[in-house]
């Protein structure tokens, strides 16, 4: 990301009131920078404290960006102390309060602006932390290739994650040029459930059909974020984008038609048309938790026939009186579908669970350690 050009919703369109707009710089604009957070910027109001965004999340550090230059970035010393949860740490796209040093080339990050959206799911392989995947986006392109990679109980999935950070979800189906024109008609037959609420374009990355629909369709200043498995070709539809291959990409093994992870890192990047991306490594675990808003606006059809039914706790499982699963036994609403939602309500219910069993334990933990020092200033 050489070239600032080319490089580079707590969800509230609200903005903080009672404060005084300050004119705001053309390099910030161009990354995203807008009235909203500077108006949030304004408590943290210091003459040795400027706004960049991190484009980078490395293992040890940061990068950062103000529009005109980039910098390696370290979190301070006090920011580090103040840390309670890996929520407050800053992910790719977060807007952070910096004081720059060496002709703007290092930078030390102070504090964090609030969020307009934060991206996350949970942390593989652990059962109560969350994982930051970007935050700041506005929308969200969810990748499908039309092969053995396409699946709907997926493309749920990923609603339900993108629906609870209130971004707006867009769906990718790549690498169209590998079926033919029949079984694309049959895909869209499946997404047509959702064709009134999400954009869905197909396209292909090698005959370049669909690529300037999708163009069209993106807004400057806006931040989009490239969600999707290994090998759907998130990086190749991102150097199409570019009209350049800047990224690396690997083939998908034809044995299981998975991909390698070709992006290793998370990475901000700006493209000519002035549109923002946050590419993402492939994701083969999607796990939620805490998602009640996100479940509710993917599967709105179940919510609202919920209302109907006779118990207000129903389960929709094994309860007389439920509308929901009448409406399963008519054909109302679609029983994988179904089986989908209660699949995802039980594995939210079961991570809250365990995140709400871990606070006891820390708690707990946390007044032995009180009452030992205690103990021992009595000695």
């Amino acid at each position: 990301m050489s070239d600032p050009q080319h490089e580079i919703n707590s969800n509230s369109d609200a903005e903080p009131a009672g404060v005084q707009k300050n004119q705001i710089s053309a390099s910030l604009k161009q990354l995203g920078y807008d009235d909203w957070f500077e108006a949030a910027h304004q408590k943290y109001r210091d003459a040795n404290i400027s706004v960049a965004r991190v484009v980078e999340v490395n293992r040890n550090n940061y990068k950062v960006s103000d529009g005109r230059h980039e910098m390696m970035a370290e979190l301070s010393g006090k920011y580090l102390f103040n840390i309670e949860s890996s929520l407050e740490y800053p992910t790719v796209g977060d807007w952070v309060g910096v004081q720059c040093f060496d002709n703007d080339t290092l930078a030390i990050i102070h504090h964090l602006l609030p969020r307009k959206s934060l991206l996350k799911r949970k942390d593989p392989g652990k059962a109560t932390e969350f994982q930051l995947i970007a935050a700041n986006l506005d929308y969200a392109l969810i990748m499908q290739s039309a092969d053995a990679n396409f699946n709907m109980n997926r493309l749920e999935r990923y609603f339900v994650m993108v629906h609870e950070s209130a971004i707006q979800p867009m769906v990718v189906l790549s690498k169209t040029d590998l079926i033919s024109a029949e079984e694309l008609a049959q895909i869209k037959e499946q997404l047509n459930r959702f064709q009134q609420k999400y954009l869905f374009l197909p396209i292909s990355n090698v005959t370049d059909d669909g690529i300037s629909i999708l163009i069209k369709e993106l807004e400057a200043e806006k931040t989009y974020c490239l969600l999707g498995s290994s090998g759907v070709g998130k990086t190749t539809l991102l150097n199409n984008l570019l009209g350049e291959r800047r990224f690396d990409v690997n083939e998908v093994r034809e044995k299981d038609n998975r991909g390698r992870h070709t992006t290793t890192r998370r990475q901000l990047i700006r493209i000519e048309s002035g549109s923002i991306f946050i590419d993402t490594p492939g994701m083969r675990e999607l796990g939620n938790y805490g998602v009640d808003a996100g479940l509710e606006e993917t599967f709105d059809e179940i919510v609202a026939c919920s209302s109907q039914c006779r118990f207000k706790d129903c389960t929709h499982t094994h309860e007389d009186g439920c509308a929901v699963k009448e409406a399963v036994a008519q054909g109302t609403i679609e029983s994988e579908r179904y089986n989908n939602f209660l699949k995802l309500q039980k594995e939210s219910a079961f991570y809250e669970m365990s995140s709400l069993d871990k606070r006891k334990r820390d708690k707990s933990f946390g007044k032995m350690v009180k009452n030992y020092k205690k103990m021992m200033r009595k000695k």
